[in-house]
């Protein structure tokens, strides 16, 4: 994965930082910290720029953001209802929380958003939702920008701080990742033995 990004970033310079952002938030395994880790250096190095750097970031991440959050205005959360009531086990979801999740978001849907950038694999998904309840476009973009560019250029500083020695990053970022994988399925197997739907809860 380094060597991909690696590649990438010599043969398109800041082209192609904005397109692993965009990528990392199409695809959430393709990590952000090795990314602006490695873009870091670069600006150590004197390749690059650090806040043209960050900026190119943003917008990459923005407009990976954006296109879940397109495909959840499309989706509608009303729409789910059939879907949420057939499959509700394997979800671990009845439609009365989807109401409430629904509720939240309408309420705290910026924050929300903002406070996820800073979440691995939230920091993609929670424009899904943010696209279904229908935020306001302007303000999704804002809030997604303003979180991503505290982490963006909190991981380039770092980068840039510890220089070459960043590029050993993947070594300790793929174990975490797995480990949060693993956390994540272990925690879906066990909601889907233990849940219950409301009716039965009551």
């Amino acid at each position: 994965m380094t060597e991909f990004i690696l590649d990438l970033i010599q043969a398109w310079g800041y082209w192609g930082i904005a397109v692993l952002m965009f990528l990392e938030n199409v695809f959430p395994p393709v990590p952000s910290e090795v990314i602006m880790g490695l873009g870091g250096i670069a600006v150590a190095q004197g390749r690059f720029d650090f806040w043209t750097l960050v900026a190119v970031a943003v917008v990459g991440t923005t407009a990976g953001n954006w296109v879940w959050y397109a495909i959840g205005r499309w989706i509608g959360y009303k729409r789910l209802k059939p879907f949420i009531d057939r499959h509700g086990r394997w979800l671990t979801l009845d439609w009365h929380e989807v109401e409430r999740l629904h509720a939240g978001f309408v309420r705290y849907g910026p924050g929300i958003v903002f406070v996820a950038r800073f979440m691995p694999v939230a920091r993609t998904m929670v424009s899904l939702p943010a696209g279904m309840v229908h935020m306001n476009q302007a303000k999704f973009l804002l809030w997604t920008a303003a979180g991503s560019t505290i982490w963006i250029a909190a991981l380039a500083g770092a980068g840039n701080w510890f220089g070459k020695q960043f590029a050993d990053i993947e070594q300790f970022v793929g174990p975490l990742a797995l480990v949060a994988i693993g956390s994540l399925v272990l925690l879906y197997f066990w909601r889907v033995f233990t849940w219950k739907p409301k009716h039965r809860r009551d």
